[in-house]
C-alpha cells in the first residue's frame, strides 16, 4: 500500500529496502501511500474507536500487519486552549499541542516508535543517530525497549543534562564529537552506509516522518476535525514542520478536514537558514557555520530536511520567522507563569514567534493558532534555574517568613 519515492526525481523504492537517499539524484525520500487503498482500509479499520495515541493511526503507517509495534504509549498529548496567554498576547483563538506530554518528554516519541519498530521489522539489531538532545534520549529508550544495541553522537559544546541523562540512563554508546551537529550528521551517515547492521533513525529516515506526522492528525481530531487557521512550529533539523504538513496534506486528501491550515517555522536568529531563505524568496538556504543559540534543541546549521521544510511552508502559504535567545527565553517564563506549562527554550520559540508575528501584524487576532511545544522544561533546567529568583533562605520562625512574604501579622485581642 505503500513505498519510498524520492522528492524530486519521483524514482520509488519498496518500504522493505534500507535506504536514506535516492540512489540516482541524492535527494530525500518520503512515504507515499496508494490512496485508493489508504482510504478502503480507514474505512474498513476500527481506528477512530482507539485511544489517543499515533498507533490509534497504525492504517495510516507504513508497517506490516504482522510485525509486533514498539510503543512506550506516546501521543495522546495535551491540546490547550490559551485564553490568558491569548488575551496577553492579542489572539483570540489560541491553542497549545504539549509534546513535552510524551514518554521522554519530546515530539521525537512519535518518530522513533515508528522508526524503531520498522527497524526491529528489518531486522536491525543496532540504531544509530546524531543530535542534540532529544533525538538521542528518544531512540535509546525505544532501542531499549525494542532490545537492542543503540548509538549516539553529540556534538562538543552543552549538551542539556536532563536529555544527555536520558540516553545514558537507556544504555547507548554516546560519542561527543569534536565539532558542530552537522558534522555528527556526516559521520553517522557514513556509518550506516559502511556499516549495513546499523539502521539510521535521524529525521532523514522518512519512516520518522511517519511517526511524527500523527502530531498533524491528533490537532485536526482535537479540533474536531477541523483544521487551524495555522500552526506555528520550531523548526531544528527541519523534519517536524514537514512532517506535521504530511499528516495534514493526507487527511485532507481522505476528506476528514475540508481545509489545509499556514505553517510557520520559527528559528533562533543565531541558526536560521530557512527563515533566511523564506524571508528572501530563495530557492536554496545558506548553512550557518557556526550556529549558536541557548535552545540548544534548534542549534543547527544545516538542516537535513530543509527542503521538505521550504515545500511545507510555501506551499501551505506560511512564513517563516526569526527570534532572539531574549525573546525566547521571556517566553518561556512567561507560558509557564501564565499558562502553567513548562518547556524547554527550543520549544519556547513558537511563542516567541507568535508574538512577534502579531506585533508586526503577520497574524491577525481573529486567526485559529496552534502553537507546538516540543519538549518539556526538565530537559533542560539549567536554563530555567538561571533566569528565575534565587530561593530566599530565611530563619525558622513565622514573624520571619510572613515579613518575607509580605503578609500582615494578625492582631490578637
Amino acid at each position: 500500500m505503500a513505498h519510498q519515492e524520492c522528492i524530486n526525481c519521483k524514482t520509488t523504492y519498496s518500504v522493505d529496502e534500507i535506504v536514506y537517499f535516492c540512489k540516482k539524484c541524492g535527494e530525500s525520500l518520503e512515504i507515499k501511500f496508494d490512496f485508493e487503498e489508504l482510504t478502503e482500509a480507514t474505512k474498513t479499520s476500527d481506528w477512530r474507536a482507539k485511544p489517543f495515541s499515533v498507533w490509534r493511526y497504525r492504517p495510516f503507517m507504513p508497517i506490516h500487519e504482522s510485525t509486533d509495534i514498539v510503543t512506550l504509549g506516546e501521543g495522546g498529548t495535551g491540546f490547550h486552549k490559551s485564553k490568558r496567554l491569548g488575551s496577553q498576547l492579542g489572539t483570540k483563538y489560541l491553542y497549545i499541542k504539549n509534546e513535552g506530554e510524551n514518554p521522554t518528554g519530546s515530539f521525537k516519541d512519535r518518530g522513533m516508535t515508528v522508526g524503531v519498530t520498522k527497524a526491529v521489522e528489518l531486522g536491525a539489531h543496532h540504531v544509530i543517530c546524531a543530535s542534540t538532545g532529544n533525538t538521542s534520549a528518544a531512540l535509546a529508550a525505544y532501542a531499549a525497549r525494542a532490545g537492542i544495541r543503540c548509538t549516539v553522537l553529540i556534538p562538543s559544546g552543552k549538551i542539556a543534562y536532563g536529555k544527555l541523562s536520558q540516553a545514558m540512563i537507556h544504555g547507548a554508546k554516546v560519542l561527543q564529537v569534536k565539532g558542530n551537529f552537522d558534522e555528527a550528521l556526516e559521520f553517522v551517515l557514513k556509518l550506516a552506509e559502511k556499516h549495513k547492521d546499523i539502521y539510521l533513525l535521524n529525521s532523514i529516515n522518512p519512516f520518522r516522518i511517519e511517526g511524527q506526522k500523527s502530531l498533524g492528525y491528533e490537532i485536526c481530531e482535537q479540533l474536531n476535525y477541523e483544521a487551524p487557521d495555522r500552526i506555528i512550529i520550531p523548526v531544528g533539523n527541519a523534519g517536524n514542520i514537514s512532517a506535521v504538513w504530511k499528516g495534514l496534506k493526507e487527511f485532507h486528501q481522505l476528506g476528514l478536514i475540508k481545509k489545509l491550515p499556514k505553517m510557520t517555522g520559527i528559528q533562533a536568529s543565531g541558526s536560521a537558514p530557512i527563515a533566511q531563505a523564506i524571508k528572501t524568496g530563495s530557492d536554496k538556504i545558506v548553512p550557518v557555520d557556526y550556529p549558536e543559540t541557548i535552545a540548544t534543541a534548534i542549534r543547527i546549521g544545516a538542516p537535513v530536511s530543509w527542503k521538505k521544510a521550504v515545500n511545507a511552508i510555501r506551499e501551505s502559504g506560511g512564513t517563516a520567522e526569526t527570534v532572539t535567545d531574549v525573546e525566547i527565553l521571556d517566553a518561556q517564563k512567561t507560558l509557564a507563569r501564565v499558562e502553567g506549562i513548562f518547556v524547554e527554550p527550543a520549544s519556547a520559540s513558537s511563542i516567541a514567534g507568535l508574538k512577534k508575528l502579531i506585533k508586526n501584524g503577520t497574524i491577525n487576532k481573529d486567526e485559529n493558532v496552534v502553537c507546538i511545544t516540543t519538549g518539556h522544561g526538565l530537559k533542560d533546567p539549567d536554563t530555567a534555574i538561571k533566569q528565575c529568583e534565587t530561593p530566599i533562605e530565611v530563619d525558622a520562625n513565622i514573624s520571619i517568613i510572613e515579613e518575607a512574604l509580605g503578609l500582615k501579622k494578625n492582631i490578637q485581642y
